[in-house]
């Protein structure tokens, strides 16, 4: 036969219970505090500069073929730019382009070149 638990150890066992959901919920959020943020676009953003050789190649020979008159308006229209970012990417103000633009940037000078 089974007997029936005081009331204030039935209480007690209810508040460990309580106390252990808590600290598992502490753990979790001092967890999520703790552990590095990651980036909204899943990656580190590389900006112009010496860790970016290549760019800097394709920049500078870019630069040599756009030197006529509104070469690079025609440019940035081409590829669907505005002529500002264009200029920006080969200033080495802020940011690169994504893989896509820069491939077409290189085709775009390859053919240029010809």
């Amino acid at each position: 036969m089974h007997t029936p638990l005081p009331y204030t150890l039935k209480l007690w066992g209810e508040l460990g219970v309580a106390a252990g959901f808590a600290a598992e919920a502490g753990a979790r959020r001092a967890y999520e505090a703790l552990r590095p943020k990651r980036k909204q676009n899943g990656g580190s953003v590389r900006h112009p500069g010496h860790d970016t050789p290549l760019w800097n190649v394709l920049a500078t020979r870019l630069k040599e073929q756009l030197k006529p008159y509104g070469s690079k308006v025609r440019l940035a229209h081409h590829l669907g730019i505005p002529p500002q970012r264009l200029s920006d990417y080969l200033s080495a103000r802020s940011r690169l382009p994504d893989a896509e633009l820069t491939l077409r940037l290189a085709y775009w000078l390859c053919e240029a070149s010809e």
